[in-house]
């Protein structure tokens, strides 16, 4: 197995291990109500939450590049002149 896949199998044992020992009522504020809730399900969706917010975070950007646009907005390539090409005399004898 790959080390990316072993961590996140102990990070799974781990927070699973955690909730697991959470499971007692506790009451918590909302804003305008008091509730008893388990802890478990506070954790869990409080650690849902994390995962999904560092993911939407984390992810790669939308990259547009050149190769997306229309065929239409693609301007035509003009070849070089015929002849001698794009090189100047002088050009040619510093080369030479």
């Amino acid at each position: 197995m790959r080390t990316k896949t072993i961590l996140i199998i102990i990070l799974t044992v781990l927070i699973t291990i955690f909730l697991m020992m959470n499971t007692d009522a506790v009451q918590f504020d909302f804003i305008f109500v008091k509730k008893d809730i388990s802890k478990l399900l506070v954790v869990g969706i409080c650690t849902f939450a994390g995962f999904l917010l560092g993911y939407w975070a984390g992810r790669p950007k939308t990259v547009i590049s050149t190769y997306d646009r229309n065929e239409d907005e693609i301007l035509p390539v003009t070849p070089p002149p015929a002849g001698k090409g794009t090189l100047s005399d002088e050009d040619r004898d510093y080369i030479s």
